[in-house]
């Protein structure tokens, strides 16, 4: 089949651009949605940005005072079919995944079942590897703060990437084999490295110390209770798509089909809606009466950033205005999910991706929030 161009597709969308919204409650003290007038807004910046970055699709979520406030979805979730995005599309979160399973650990932290301070690997540690000898020099010198705060010391997001290495192993063979091949860099908690392979260590701790699937640890204890029902796991090809997800376009001739996305569960591979997101970060803010998943302190430690970066914390990127994110890319996906300081959450995913749109993501979402003055953005 012949692969339609996203700007073909973009020129046959600009006039008339699908914006499709559940309605997500009736107007309330507790529940501000956008007027008409600024939902134009919203849909102008919408289709400004997908023009701009060839997006053939959009799907945004805005809450206020921990209420769902507004979900819409723009464009086309598979172009081919002529399929309209909507909120209830699911999209690759990719590395949003990461503040979940920091969520995920800090739970398990709470419950008396691990310790910030807990090693990983060597003798005591969470995790046994089979299969070496002696482990590398440094590798029982890692915590699991460490891989929280991607400063374990190796394994950062290059070119030898171990989450994208080997995709014919399994999480065993690969966390042995990636041990064996490629050796720290640093001394464990001495400098910052963004490390995918780190959070995937972290779901098999999930796994030890829960006795459960990582994917049935999340859902029982951090997705159900946010009153999230239809998260999972991502396929890996066209023929795996979940019901109601979208299809991926590939930039630069990248394939968004080809990768072990299964195998990326605790560091990129969940499927969700940016409503669902937005719900799960309301109830792990430390503050307001949806934060049910964790204590106020809990939150705290979660957020506090390490010595090795002061912009990113457990699982999340922070700042000094106490904003908290996290974006996440992979080929044919774009997403960005926030939680304001002053108590807003948004998320917004597009199903395309270019070196240019992580930040354009960004800042379209605060675009959009501050064109509706009663949220306060």
């Amino acid at each position: 089949m012949q692969p339609i161009s996203r700007r073909t597709c973009l020129q046959r969308l600009a006039l008339t651009l699908s914006a499709t919204a559940i309605p997500t409650a009736a107007r309330s003290e507790e529940i501000i949605a956008p007027t008409d007038a600024e939902k134009e807004i919203i849909s102008k910046i919408a289709r400004e940005f997908m023009e701009k970055h060839e997006a053939p699709g959009l799907s945004v979520s805005f809450s206020y005072r921990d209420q769902v406030s507004y979900s819409i979805g723009f464009g086309m979730a598979d172009v081919e079919k002529k399929d309209e995005m909507t909120p209830r599309h699911l999209f690759r979160i990719a590395s949003i995944a990461k503040p979940l399973t920091a969520v995920g650990i800090y739970k398990l932290i709470e419950q008396g079942k691990l310790k910030p301070e807990d090693h990983i690997f060597g003798d005591g540690g969470l995790l046994q590897v089979r299969g070496l000898k002696k482990l590398p020099e440094g590798v029982e010198d890692i915590t699991l703060h460490h891989l929280l705060t991607h400063t374990c010391g190796g394994w950062q997001n290059d070119g030898n990437d171990p989450m994208f290495r080997h995709p014919d192993l399994d999480h065993r063979e690969l966390i042995a084999t990636t041990l064996r091949e490629q050796p720290l860099k640093n001394a464990p908690g001495s400098s910052y490295a963004y490390s995918n392979f780190g959070y995937c260590l972290l779901g098999r701790v999930i796994e030890k110390s829960s006795g459960k699937s990582y994917a049935t640890f999340m859902e029982d204890t951090i997705l159900k209770p946010s009153g999230v029902k239809d998260m999972k796991i991502s396929g890996n090809t066209r023929e795996d798509r979940a019901k109601d997800e979208v299809i991926y376009y590939g930039q630069n001739g990248e394939d968004p089909y080809h990768m072990n996305v299964r195998r990326m569960d605790s560091h990129g591979g969940w499927l969700a809606t940016p409503e669902d997101i937005v719900r799960v970060f309301n109830h792990c803010s430390g503050a307001g009466a949806a934060s049910t998943l964790l204590r106020a302190d809990t939150v705290k430690s979660m957020l506090t950033a390490s010595n090795a970066n002061p912009g990113y914390a457990s699982g999340w990127a922070v700042n000094e205005a106490r904003h908290r994110w996290h974006s996440g890319s992979l080929p044919g996906t774009s997403t960005i999910a926030v939680r304001t300081s002053g108590g807003m959450c948004w998320a917004g995913f597009a199903n395309a991706r270019n070196k240019d749109i992580a930040l354009a993501l960004d800042q379209m979402m605060w675009q959009m929030a501050k064109a509706v003055p009663a949220w306060q953005a």
